[in-house]
């Protein structure tokens, strides 16, 4: 059923980054948002943005943007050290804010951005398009249900290779780094799982200019879960977690984007002897932007978005605020302790 002009969630971007690109390119097929304008810092490259993307308005700053009547709410994909601060000006004009990951650089700023949401009555999430995944919803009921048993273990990795050249993910004055880009996934894929934030870090980490291009992490909880991390700038792509419990195991990409045309698939494996075999758990492959948009979408208007299908009250399918603070906290230690060469208590 279409939905009513009323219902529709218009959105403007803050910027004109690569992702952002992406994300409206990802949104355009839905009918619970569309992506209404556009701002950059000057009016020749948001129209050209604008005109590229097939948005139809844009402004020449962000003030611009965040003063327009017609957004209801923007969408954050600004380099990691502005998140924080144009989350919390977009609260303060009354838009509801969906922020990349990670969204902010310490923990104090994620406390303070969702103080600014809950006193201005607006909604801020923390965008990481695989949560919204049928798979990953999936996924963690299968957790929640006790299928694997009590979790012990946790591995997860994410890496690629960084293209040479001037790259914001490598700038440590926009607090850039293998960490903060991708290995923000696994530490979030972790979070959710434990459903605690850790209780001690420990890192190490090769670095280049201020920034870690290599980091593993190993992170301890106080249920007895213990579990470890790995992000790069210099590999091979890969993403990969490993979730293991005393009465089963999970494997999964934790994809973003899953490709399309096929089912989704993660494998889980019951039982704790050595004859059990891995199965292959299949789900709808969506684009993780158009889901995470529409889960944001239901969560703004109130009404059920969930990529499960279930449910008839609101429902955003991603992190909720304790954990993005926990996320933020800790991927705060992390670099600290890699930094340090010691470990870090939460």
């Amino acid at each position: 059923m279409s939905q009513s002009i009323a219902e529709i969630v218009r959105v403007g971007v803050l910027g004109a980054a690569n992702i952002a690109r992406s994300f409206i390119s990802g949104v355009q097929p839905s009918t619970r948002v569309v992506v209404a304008a556009v701002a950059s810092r000057t009016a020749e490259k948001a129209e050209r943005f604008a005109r590229e993307t097939g948005v139809a308005h844009f402004h020449a700053s962000y003030e611009a943007l965040l003063a327009d009547p017609q957004i209801d709410a923007l969408y954050n994909p600004l380099p990691n050290s502005l998140h924080a601060e144009w989350s919390i000006r977009a609260c303060e004009a009354g838009k509801h804010v969906l922020c990349e990951k990670p969204l902010c650089t310490t923990g104090v700023e994620a406390r303070a951005m969702f103080a600014a949401a809950r006193k201005n009555g607006v909604h801020l999430v923390e965008g990481y398009p695989y949560r919204a995944q049928p798979q990953t919803i999936s996924l963690l009921q299968l957790i929640e249900s006790g299928a694997i048993g009590q979790l012990q273990l946790i591995q997860a990795s994410f890496g690629f290779t960084l293209a040479a050249g001037p790259n914001i993910r490598a700038s440590s004055d926009l607090a850039g780094g293998s960490l903060m880009d991708a290995g923000s996934y696994p530490v979030s894929l972790i979070r959710m799982a434990a459903k605690e934030r850790p209780s001690r870090v420990h890192a190490v980490a090769h670095w280049s200019h201020g920034v870690d291009r290599a980091l593993a992490a190993t992170l301890e909880f106080k249920s007895g879960l213990l579990a470890q991390i790995t992000s790069s700038f210099s590999t091979s792509v890969h993403r990969q977690a490993l979730i293991a419990g005393t009465e089963g195991v999970i494997q999964t990409p934790f994809a973003n984007h899953p490709p399309l045309g096929r089912p989704a698939e993660f494998l889980v494996k019951r039982g704790i002897g050595a004859d059990k075999e891995f199965e292959k758990v299949q789900t709808t492959a969506l684009n993780g932007f158009l889901a995470e948009a529409e889960s944001f979408a239901g969560l703004v208007r109130g009404t059920s978005a969930s990529a499960a299908g279930t449910g008839t009250g609101p429902r955003w399918d991603g992190a909720s605020p304790e954990e993005s603070i926990d996320i933020a906290f800790t991927l705060e230690a992390i670099l600290q302790s890699a930094r340090a060469g010691r470990p870090v208590d939460l």
